[in-house]
């Protein structure tokens, strides 16, 4: 797959995940939640209060813990000492009681680590509709924070998964002019995928000094590129949500002047993550860049490009092999944006199968050929003769995706 670079900035992917830069510390349990007895529980720390942002989905069914985050920030000025983390619940839909639950989930984890309760943030993931098992929580938090390690990065990754194949996780280091920096990672995120803000749940850190309104920018920008540049299903989770923890204990300090290195470290880890979660999409045998150019603008490209990724049509055919190129047209038409068919061009891998309004049915063998691979590149030209570009990761759509969602509650 051909990621973008980082734009000359000195990015070194290292090891260490969520915990890879200084000043934080995780850690991932078994506390009784999933019935299966796999880690179901996460906790991410500083060593004390640091400037935090976090994206929220735009879905308005919002789950509990998104709600009382959301306050947390808002009441902290853009604070937070910990985030803590159950899968096999969602804790979506779940009224009253749902909210008293992420807000007691989030008080037993300031309490134990000492800090204020809006210095705490929640989330959780898994099924709709259920409560959380309050209990299990009361003695898990307390045995997560217990184990709260510079080495617990992986624990916390595989503590935060449901459906997903694997863990992801990822960390770079910035060497600048100032010292050296670190920026790390981790995410879940197998199907209900199309976040339009984040993934299900993503989480940055840094060590670099950053105020909160300049690390929300960061976010707010570096997500475009990434966790709001995938779609795995097209269905925007009512928990989807992202945080970024910056410590400040590398001792550089990002401003204006030099934001760029902060950005693009975050892009650059954001979209490790994002990749990892289209390539574990729920059934999944190919990752699919869709890039559309030719748009009138940057954003009618990129609607473009959502349109295509999310068509079954064409994620069903790049599954089969089959190198239909009039999905594509079909998509990029019906997409809302600009399109001009006489100037528009499809190309599948280096082929192109269509262009200028004519097939050329006869590369179809070799495109075919092509999309027996697991990393497929498809472009899209709209033909309007503008600027406009924009790329969106995506996955094949097959038979396992369906016995999955079908089975998911049972």
């Amino acid at each position: 797959m051909n990621v973008p670079s980082s734009a000359g900035v000195p990015i070194t992917p290292i090891q260490g995940g969520i915990t890879a830069p200084h000043g934080f510390r995780a850690a991932g349990v078994a506390c009784g939640i999933k019935a299966s007895g796999r880690p179901d529980l996460a906790i991410v720390a500083a060593d004390r209060p640091v400037p935090a942002a976090a994206i929220f989905t735009t879905n308005l069914a919002r789950a509990a813990p998104l709600i009382v985050s959301e306050e947390s920030l808002a009441s902290s000025q853009g604070a937070a000492q910990v985030i803590v983390t159950n899968s096999g619940c969602a804790n979506a839909c779940t009224g009253p009681q749902g909210l008293a639950d992420a807000r007691e989930m989030a008080a037993l984890t300031a309490n134990r680590l000492g800090c204020d309760p809006p210095h705490a943030l929640v989330a959780s993931t898994g099924v709709i509709g259920v409560n959380l098992n309050m209990d299990a929580l009361r003695t898990g938090i307390p045995a997560a924070i217990a184990e709260l390690r510079r080495d617990g990065h992986e624990a916390a990754a595989r503590a935060i998964m449901t459906t997903d194949p694997c863990p992801k996780a990822y960390a770079v280091e910035v060497v600048t002019a100032a010292g050296t920096f670190r920026v790390g990672g981790m995410a879940k995120g197998s199907g209900m995928i199309e976040p339009k803000m984040a993934t299900m749940l993503g989480y940055l850190t840094t060590d670099a000094a950053v105020e909160a309104s300049l690390l929300r920018r960061a976010l707010l920008e570096a997500s475009r590129y990434s966790f709001n540049a995938i779609t795995v299903d097209g269905e925007s989770s009512t928990n989807d949500c992202v945080f970024a923890l910056a410590s400040g204990d590398s001792g550089v300090r990002i401003g204006t002047e030099n934001y760029t290195l902060l950005f693009e470290a975050l892009r650059v880890v954001a979209l490790e993550l994002s990749l990892g979660i289209v390539r574990g999409g729920e059934g999944a045998t190919k990752l699919i860049a869709v890039t559309v150019t030719g748009g009138r603008s940057h954003e009618e490209a990129s609607t473009a490009a959502r349109v295509i990724a999310n068509s079954p049509l064409v994620k069903t055919a790049i599954h089969g092999g089959d190198p239909n190129w009039g999905r594509l047209v079909a998509a990029a038409g019906r997409s809302g944006v600009g399109f001009s068919l006489d100037s528009a061009m499809v190309r599948i891998g280096s082929l192109v199968l269509f262009s200028h309004g004519e097939p050329h049915d006869h590369l179809a063998p070799q495109a075919a050929e092509y999309l027996h691979g697991t990393n497929i590149e498809i472009e899209v030209n709209m033909g309007t003769g503008g600027p406009g570009r924009a790329t969106m990761y995506t996955c094949d759509l097959s038979a396992e995706y369906v016995k999955i969602n079908a089975e998911y509650r049972t």
